[in-house]
């Protein structure tokens, strides 16, 4: 656990700004993708700017050991404040939720970053208790927000259409990815790469699919064009499915057996980022037909081992992916099937999108993230 400098909220550190970062999503060692994002933004923000002082208001209880906030000792211009007794977050030049929540005690300047609208657009995922929490959260920042991030334009688009919020109270701020961890294998890692794969139970070539089992991933959509792929006897290969399972698991499973891919899908549950990179590397294709995304990591991941990539032509996908990936209808299950065959059988389709996804890949950077979001406080103080 750090044991660095703390702060009371009335503290004074610095003649720079004094901002402050709600912590709360990253004190479990599995962080989820608002945890990630909330941790490489403070690291980054450590790394490029040392004229303003960064609190990091971690809302905890005084005996919960197992939620602790990650190490941050080595970047001086980051202070933990933990908030024990709930005292709140105190008053400083800017304020940051690096997601929706719960903005009512604050009155200061407030930054919000929202990452998607999937309460709105796909609420049948959550529970009507939750859909009602966010749309009351989301209504406070409308409307007390002095600046909304988000990390896509089609987010950015969802914010304008749902919510009465001035065009010029938001930013688009992509979010980066962990370079260093996904990264093409050497040629020796690839030699390696089989035992690991068999360890999985893949023993054949794959088209590899990422990403948590519900609806709006359309896995449905996904099977139903991979048991076309294998009917036209195109590819010998199996489907691997790497996510946590889902809600919708039971009836995917009926989905395969109806489909006869029983024997030619491998599903691996949670796994971690090196697995993940090694999946990403040795696929023959990587296709994610999501029919909603609010930026869609998988896809810059995958570029980043250099994968080939399928994706959808709707939500954030097609943004994110550029000229870089095929994109298609993620509801035309033959269009879907047929992108996985041309870049299975076409290697000189596959080769360009590898080197287009390792290009394309580089606009995704943390820092880069880190000094578009400094941008955003230095304008709303």
């Amino acid at each position: 656990m750090w044991s660095g400098n703390s702060l009371s909220p009335k503290a004074t550190v610095s003649k720079g700004l004094r901002i402050a970062v709600n912590c709360r999503s990253i004190l479990l060692t599995r962080r989820t993708g608002i945890g990630r994002y909330t941790y490489h933004l403070l690291e980054a923000l450590g790394q490029i700017d040392q004229a303003n002082e960064y609190i990091l208001h971690t809302p905890k209880a005084l005996f919960d050991f197992k939620r602790r906030l990650p190490d941050f000792s080595g970047y001086k211009n980051l202070r933990r404040y933990p908030d024990y007794f709930k005292q709140g977050a105190g008053r400083y030049d800017v304020y940051h939720f690096p997601c929706l929540g719960d903005i009512s005690s604050y009155t200061g300047k407030l930054v919000v970053t929202i990452h998607d609208f999937v309460y709105k657009t796909w609420p049948q995922t959550h529970t009507p208790q939750a859909v009602e929490s966010m749309e009351r959260c989301m209504q406070a920042v409308a409307e007390k927000a002095d600046h909304i991030i988000c990390i896509s334009e089609n987010t950015r688009r969802d914010l304008h259409r749902l919510y009465n919020v001035a065009y010029e109270k938001s930013s688009v701020v992509y979010n980066g990815v962990d370079h260093d961890m996904f990264r093409p294998l050497s040629s020796q890692e690839r030699l390696a790469a089989a035992g690991g794969l068999k360890t999985l139970g893949i023993e054949r070539p794959y088209v590899l699919y990422v990403g948590t089992i519900e609806p709006r991933k359309n896995l449905d959509g996904l099977l139903e064009g991979f048991a076309l792929l294998k009917a036209g006897k195109a590819f010998d290969g199996l489907l691997v499915v790497a996510g946590m399972k889902g809600w919708m698991m039971e009836s995917l499973r009926e989905r395969i057996k109806g489909l006869g891919i029983e024997k030619d899908v491998v599903f691996t549950g949670f796994i971690s980022d090196e697995t993940l990179r090694l999946l990403y590397n040795m696929a023959e294709v990587f296709v994610f037909p999501s029919l909603y995304e609010g930026f869609g990591f998988p896809i810059v991941e995958a570029f980043c081992c250099g994968a080939p990539v399928v994706t959808s032509a709707t939500s954030s996908c097609a943004e994110i992916a550029g000229d870089a990936a095929v994109t298609v209808d993620p509801q035309d299950t033959g269009k879907i099937a047929r992108a996985m065959e041309q870049v299975l059988t076409d290697q000189t389709l596959k080769k360009s999108l590898q080197e287009a996804g390792l290009k394309r890949a580089q606009e995704f950077s943390f820092l880069t993230m880190a000094r578009k979001t400094l941008d955003v406080y230095r304008k709303i103080v």
